[in-house]
C-alpha cells in the first residue's frame, strides 16, 4: 500500500450524499476547519454546488435575492459579491443590475462561484467527488456501508445526507397524463422546455418562483403561444421592497402557541409598521430570522395547521422574485400573453386537438381549457422524498432514519442529527439542507442553508479524532 493510500486508510471518512449547495457547503466548511477526515461527496453532476437551483444553464433564471445577500460564508456577507467583482468572476449579461445597483445574477453564476471555491480542495485531494448516485446505505456498528450505482461500496465513519429536491409530484387531476410526453414534470431538467414549439399553448401549474422562471424562459426563447398560469389562489411571488428601517416586532417574546394567535400577532405588527411608514417586508424579514424560535413554540398540531392554512401566504412573501423576472411576468400579463387562473384541475384527457383540462375555478364555475403542453411548477415533492430516493428508503428500512411527521423531509433534532426508529438522535448521521427543516421551520434560503452547513461542519470537526486547529482555506487570499 502506498503512503497516500495508507494515509487515507488511517483517516476517518466523512461521506456526503448530495453535492448541491447543501452538500458542497458542508464539504467546503469542513475542509477549512480540519485536515483530519477524508471528505467524499457523492454527486452525479459534473460540478459540486450545481444542484437543482444553481445548475440551471438558462440565463433567464435569476437569483431571487441580490448578490450582497448571497454567500458561502456567513461571517463574510460580501463573499459572493466580492468574487463577482474580481477577475475570477464572469461577465454578467445586460440587465443583471437594477437601477438601485443591486445585482441579480443568473443562478448558474452562483453555482460557478461555489465550484470555484471548492476547486482548490478538490485539486489538493482534500475533497473527493464521486460522480455517481448512492443507491443504498446501512449502518454497521459504528460505521456506514454505502452502495453506489456503480456497484462499488464506500465505508464511512460519518454520514451527511444532503439530498434535497425530488421532482414535483403529479397533482391528482393530472395523473392520467403521467406517461404523456405533453406533461413536463421537471422544468429544470436539461432541455426540459426545448421541445415546446413557439406557437404551442402552455399551462403552467404553479404561480410561484418556478412558474415565473418558466415564463421568463419561454419569453427568452421567443415563445408566441398563449401561456396560462394556474394555482388554487392565483397568487404570485411578491417583489422586493425598499431599503427601510427594521421592524420593532419581536415574535420571540412570549411566542405564540397557536397558528391563529401567530396570524393575529403578525397582522398587528403589520398595522403598526404601516402607520410608521414601513412596508410588509420588514415584518416578514423578522419572521424569517426568528422562525426557529417561533416554530419551536408551536405544538405539532399547530405546526400542521400553520402549514395547511398559511404556508401559501408565507411562501409568496418570503420567497421574493427577482425584479427582472417580475417585470417580464407583469409585461406578459399586461399584453395578455400570460393568463393567470385561480382554480384547480379536476380532470385531464388527451384529445386530438391537444390536452383537454377541466378546471374548477376558485370564484365558482367550471372551465374547459385545451393546451399543447402542461408544465409542473409546484415545487419539489419533499413529502415523497423517501419514495423517490433509494438511499433514504434503505436507511428507513434499516431503522436508521424516520420521516418527518409533517411531510417536510427527515425527522431530526434542531441541530440536524437524524432520529432513528427508536427515537434516538444519531451522533454520526447528520441531515443538511431543506429536508431537515421540519425541526426548525425555515431552511430553504441560502442564508439558512449555509448557516446550517457551517454548524454541521463544526459538529463533524469536533467529533473527529485528531482534529487540528482551524485552517486557512487555500483560496482565502483570493476569496
Amino acid at each position: 500500500m502506498t503512503g497516500t493510500k495508507a494515509q487515507i486508510a488511517d483517516r476517518p471518512t466523512v461521506a456526503i450524499i448530495g453535492g448541491g449547495l447543501s452538500g458542497a457547503a458542508v464539504a467546503w466548511h469542513l475542509a477549512r476547519l480540519t485536515p483530519a477526515p477524508r471528505i467524499v461527496v457523492i454527486e452525479p453532476r459534473a460540478e459540486l454546488g450545481q444542484g437543482l437551483a444553481y445548475g440551471t444553464p438558462d440565463p433567464a433564471h435569476k437569483l431571487n435575492v441580490p448578490a450582497q445577500r448571497m454567500t458561502l460564508d456567513t461571517s463574510d456577507p460580501l463573499h459572493f459579491q466580492r468574487w463577482l467583482s474580481s477577475s475570477k468572476g464572469p461577465f454578467l449579461p445586460a440587465g443583471s443590475a437594477t437601477l438601485a445597483g443591486d445585482i441579480f445574477a443568473p443562478r448558474q453564476v452562483f453555482g460557478r462561484y461555489i465550484a470555484h471555491h471548492l476547486r482548490p480542495f478538490l485539486d489538493a485531494g482534500r475533497i473527493e467527488h464521486l460522480r455517481t448516485h448512492a443507491q443504498a446505505a446501512r449502518r454497521e456498528g459504528e460505521r456506514y456501508r454505502i452502495t453506489l450505482a456503480t456497484g462499488e461500496e464506500l465505508r464511512a465513519d460519518r454520514l451527511v445526507l444532503a439530498v434535497s429536491h425530488p421532482e414535483p409530484s403529479v397533482p391528482r387531476g393530472l395523473r392520467a397524463l403521467t406517461a404523456e410526453t405533453g406533461l413536463i414534470r421537471d422544468p429544470y431538467a436539461p432541455d426540459a422546455l426545448a421541445g415546446i414549439a413557439p406557437d404551442e399553448d402552455v399551462l403552467i401549474v404553479g404561480t410561484g418562483l418556478t412558474g415565473a422562471d418558466i415564463v421568463a424562459s419561454l419569453q427568452e426563447r421567443g415563445h408566441r403561444g398563449r401561456i396560462h398560469l394556474l394555482s388554487r389562489h392565483g397568487r404570485f411571488s411578491q417583489p422586493h421592497g425598499p431599503v427601510q428601517d427594521e421592524t420593532g416586532a419581536d415574535f420571540t417574546v412570549a411566542p405564540e402557541r397557536t397558528a391563529l394567535g401567530l396570524l393575529r400577532r403578525v397582522r398587528r405588527a403589520l398595522a403598526v409598521d404601516a402607520e410608521g411608514g414601513l412596508t410588509w417586508h420588514a415584518v416578514f424579514d423578522r419572521l424569517r430570522t426568528q422562525a426557529p424560535a417561533i416554530w419551536a413554540a408551536l405544538p405539532q398540531g399547530e405546526r400542521r395547521r400553520l402549514l395547511r392554512h398559511l404556508r401559501g401566504l408565507w411562501d409568496i412573501h418570503r420567497f421574493r422574485i427577482a425584479p427582472q423576472t417580475h417585470d417580464t411576468l407583469l409585461r406578459a400579463i399586461a399584453t395578455r400573453r400570460v393568463e393567470p387562473i385561480a382554480g384547480a384541475i379536476t380532470d385531464a384527457t388527451v384529445a386530438p386537438e391537444g390536452i383537454a383540462l377541466d378546471l374548477h375555478l376558485r370564484g365558482g364555475g367550471e372551465r374547459r381549457l385545451t393546451v399543447d403542453r402542461v408544465v409542473l411548477a409546484t415545487g419539489p415533492a419533499h413529502a415523497a422524498a423517501f419514495e423517490v430516493t433509494p438511499v433514504l428508503a434503505s436507511l428507513e428500512a434499516g431503522g436508521t432514519i424516520r420521516r418527518d411527521p409533517l411531510g417536510l423531509g427527515i425527522l431530526t433534532t434542531t441541530e440536524g442529527n437524524a432520529i432513528d426508529a427508536t427515537g434516538a438522535a444519531q451522533a454520526t448521521l447528520l441531515i443538511a439542507g431543506p429536508l431537515a427543516r421540519g425541526a426548525v421551520g425555515e431552511l430553504m434560503g441560502v442564508p439558512e442553508i449555509t448557516a446550517r452547513a457551517e454548524g454541521i461542519a463544526r459538529k463533524l470537526a469536533r467529533s473527529l479524532p485528531d482534529a487540528e486547529a482551524p485552517l486557512v482555506a487555500p483560496d482565502r487570499a483570493t476569496a
